[in-house]
């Protein structure tokens, strides 16, 4: 695997776009991995301080995601490096969009990422620009559709990503209209430990969950880790968290999810982070979901939750550990050995998964078909694994040498 590995990671990336705003100090960058499959897809960040290097690493995680949620299209990734919270983030991210249009007509496909909005900015960006889909590069580069499929297929990913959740089993709240691309990624998080114990032996109710980060996924993945009857003793968002040492119930869980500010958790009894940071690592838990940032979790951190009984990590956030390496670090790999880590690219795949699904010819567009899609994705990708290797350490090291295998 360390061989494939680094045959993969050392190899360079295809296409790299660069772009410098004429008109503010933001700069972006494309990085493009491989046309694999014709296409190369992968979403649109934007945070202060990021640079070519991030979304590289995140190009190439993208590729290997693909192997598990398809289609069989290389990895690929957006970025830039300007202030979200600047008032004139939507006319660098229309100025952004229009360069970047011939890749998104021919062969790229994008969506949402950190500090960028599927449904209320790349969705009608995108569509300013000339572009009929966020995703149209890859049916055209891919799939290479007639004219009226591209419209069929393109009419229901419109639709679905932006369809409001009806089933009472999947969304909080129907008043409220949560989204498919709101919920899925949480909901792939929560299913990955719940398919876990089904596979590898145990069952998720009863257990223990502590979530890091309460944003799109962290507060999905705690709502539907809560139904599936798993006990949420902890969260931990940016300002501070919540702990319950006998388990927050299921309505309580509910409430905060519905409270929440933005992607901000907002609680009456919110302690304050440098006290939660100190506090929450050696609560006893079974389940960890860390859903926050990229490469936050330290190796302190892990062996303060393996020591208190920690035994499966299911990733919500890509790359959650703070390694330096773009997969398989030390800490990564030191963790993999010592209890069960449910890879990033099969737990978090859910939001993947669902593009693939529209993408296909006519498909089911009930919230129903749509979630038990990307639950089995996610169940087939570990059940392949287990079929390769039946123990509850190296999970991660076994998946990535399948994926590897099918992309070196």
């Amino acid at each position: 695997m360390k061989e494939l590995l680094k045959i993969y990671e050392n190899k360079q990336p295809e296409i790299i776009f660069n772009w410098k705003d004429p008109e503010t100090e933001a700069e972006g960058w494309t990085v493009i991995n491989s046309l694999r499959g014709g296409a190369a897809g992968g979403g649109t960040r934007m945070r202060e301080g990021l640079d070519m290097n991030e979304v590289l690493s995140l190009a190439k995680t993208m590729e290997v995601k693909f192997t598990v949620s398809g289609p069989a299209i290389g990895g690929a990734k957006s970025g830039i490096n300007f202030n979200p919270h600047d008032p004139r983030k939507k006319g660098v991210l229309e100025r952004w969009y229009k360069a970047v249009a011939p890749l998104l007509k021919n062969y790229y496909g994008t969506g949402g990422d950190l500090n960028v909005d599927e449904i209320h900015e790349v969705i009608p960006i995108t569509e300013e620009s000339g572009v009929w889909h966020p995703q149209e590069g890859v049916f055209n580069g891919h799939f290479k559709p007639t004219e009226a499929d591209k419209i069929n297929r393109i009419g229901q990913l419109r639709h679905g990503v932006i369809k409001a959740l009806e089933d009472t089993n999947l969304t909080p709240s129907i008043a409220r209209k949560f989204t498919v691309a709101d919920m899925i990624t949480g909901f792939g998080v929560a299913e990955a430990a719940r398919h876990y114990y089904d596979i590898y032996g145990g069952t998720v109710v009863g257990k223990r969950a502590i979530v890091q980060g309460f944003g799109n996924v962290g507060s999905a993945a705690a709502y539907y880790l809560a139904q599936m009857g798993a006990k949420v003793v902890g969260i931990i968002d940016r300002d501070g968290g919540v702990i319950n040492e006998k388990g927050f119930s299921f309505e309580e869980i509910k409430e905060l999810f519905l409270n929440k500010n933005g992607n901000t958790l907002v609680a009456e009894n919110m302690i304050p982070f440098k006290e939660i940071n100190e506090r929450i690592w050696s609560l006893p838990c079974e389940i960890f979901a860390p859903c926050a940032a990229s490469r936050l979790i330290k190796q302190e951190q892990i062996d303060q939750m393996i020591h208190a009984g920690l035994e499966v990590i299911s990733c919500g956030a890509n790359v959650p550990f703070a390694d330096k390496e773009i997969f398989f670090g030390s800490i990564m790999e030191d963790t993999d050995k010592k209890v069960s880590l449910i890879p990033d690219f099969i737990s978090n795949c859910g939001m993947a998964r669902v593009f693939a699904y529209f993408m296909e010819r006519k498909v089911k567009m009930t919230d129903e078909a749509i979630f038990d899609d990307t639950s089995n994705t996610i169940k087939r990708a570990l059940q392949r694994t287990f079929a390769k290797s039946a123990s509850k350490t190296r999970i991660s090291e076994t998946a990535f040498e399948i994926a590897l295998k099918e992309l070196v």
